[in-house]
């Protein structure tokens, strides 16, 4: 059996990485980097500068992943233990529906924690509807950076 050529192991973990980033508790930043670091140990390419580049946009997928519920909870204005709360149901839901389980277990532990605390439906609902927003365009926005570190993986590699 042939080892399999570095290329399709990096292209591979890129693409994955990209889906990944979608996927609740999946680091896509981390999969896409471990593609461009597998790719540079195995070759030595590609030179410094696009490593450097494409390494720091998959620590920013990383730290928007795991920031990006506590952010989004934050600037709707939930408390610190509602983002304790809300993180907990997230992980239980996600076990049991999946990634629609997540954003249903966030949103739906920002509503009712945050009704609990101001006795505000309101205000409870505003909270959740910014987070859920939040996290949606959090997850649109790791797509984009894994899939931007894999066309400039592909363009550093080939040009």
């Amino acid at each position: 059996m042939s080892p399999l050529d570095p290329i399709v192991v990096a292209t591979a973990l890129l693409v994955a990485g990209v889906v990944a980033s979608v996927v609740p508790l999946v680091p896509g930043g981390a999969v896409s980097t471990l593609g461009v670091a597998y790719y540079w140990l195995a070759t030595g390419d590609p030179g410094p500068l696009a490593l450097f580049g494409l390494v720091a946009v998959g620590v920013c997928t990383v730290a928007v992943d795991l920031l990006e519920g506590a952010i989004s909870a934050r600037i709707g204005g939930a408390s610190v233990r509602t983002t304790a709360v809300a993180a907990v149901a997230a992980v239980g839901l996600l076990f049991v529906l999946g990634p629609l389980g997540a954003l249903l277990g966030v949103v739906g532990a920002v509503f009712l924690s945050e009704y609990l605390r101001h006795g505000d439906a309101r205000r409870g609902a505003r909270t959740a509807a910014v987070t859920a927003v939040g996290m949606l365009a959090s997850a649109a926005m790791q797509v984009l950076l894994t899939a931007s570190m894999l066309v400039g993986f592909l363009l550093a590699v080939w040009l």
